[in-house]
């Protein structure tokens, strides 16, 4: 079989002309050179070279080889540049998302992308954690952000990996005038307080439940929202306490007259990850981007 490497120092000879020229330019003494090229016309079977004068030509054999290995190592350049452009991020990466984290996380890195990627883009689709997964499953997005909250522990469906984003506890929601507002506030003394919470069958309303059931009572939830810039003026206009993510007050704001404040007797916490089944040089590269950790074994 003919070795590529040898093919290469016989077209870099068609070109200089020289063995002294080839090593220079293959980084190779000139005796190495012409070793290799010695064994590459053992390899053909036929005499590649030939002198005239004081110099080697290359025989009309060696000039039938010479078209044959350029087509040869055109080939391997191509299939090189094939590989290196099927490594490179490349877009589109579909990914759902709930708004908080499309607003915090992913939108600076769909930013950052821009410079870093330029052959990738993003596809946002909002949806909620639970939706989430169900579309990884149904391949109908390449990667999800999703949300689950320390009272409601679940592990990551089979088939696809978490990549952990961060931690934020959740905080009460309530108006600035409501008299519990001074400072950390137990759970007990809003007992009979009105209550905001997500819409019914969604996390944020189990989380709710469970939370008050830990400090001692079932919540009134009269109004329910999934809009936590609606959720916050609901608390202004005084239709409620609500328990909101500390993200919350970065991504929307909190509005005059509402505050937010830790919550004293049960610890509750939001932990956000990258949820993913297949792991493509565009996805590997939005993960990089948005700061996931590696998934733990």
């Amino acid at each position: 079989m003919l070795d590529p490497t040898r093919l290469l120092l016989l077209r870099e000879f068609a070109e200089h002309g020289t063995m002294t020229a080839v090593g220079e330019v293959c980084g190779m003494t000139s005796s190495a050179v012409s070793q290799q090229l010695a064994v590459l016309e053992r390899e053909a079977g036929v005499a590649l070279f030939e002198r005239a004068g004081r110099r080697v030509r290359l025989t009309a054999e060696g000039q039938r080889l010479l078209g044959h290995a350029r087509i040869v190592l055109n080939a391997l350049d191509a299939a090189r540049e094939d590989l290196r452009s099927a490594s490179t991020p490349r877009g589109p990466v579909r990914v759902a998302c709930f708004a908080t984290a499309a607003l915090h996380r992913l939108l600076p890195a769909m930013a950052e992308a821009r410079t870093r990627h330029p052959g990738l883009y993003v596809i946002i689709r909002e949806l909620e954690p639970r939706e989430t997964t169900e579309a990884l499953r149904g391949g109908d997005c390449d990667l999800g952000i999703a949300f689950t909250y320390n009272l409601i522990p679940e592990d990551p469906p089979a088939g696809i990996t978490r990549h952990f984003l961060g931690v934020e506890p959740l905080l009460l929601a309530l108006p600035e005038s409501h008299p519990a507002a001074a400072g950390e506030v137990d759970l007990r003394v809003l007992r009979e307080e009105s209550w905001i919470a997500g819409s019914r069958g969604t996390s944020d309303h189990e989380m709710l439940d469970r939370a008050c059931a830990l400090a001692g009572f079932h919540p009134r939830i009269i109004h329910t929202a999934d809009d936590y810039a609606l959720v916050l003026r609901m608390v202004r206009e005084g239709l409620g306490a609500s328990l909101v993510p500390e993200l919350v007050a970065t991504v929307i704001g909190v509005p005059d007259g509402v505050v937010l404040r830790p919550i004293r007797t049960t610890e509750i916490t939001r932990t956000t990850h990258a949820l993913v089944r297949t792991v493509t040089p565009a996805v590997r590269a939005v993960l990089d981007l948005l700061g996931a950790a590696p998934p733990r074994p």
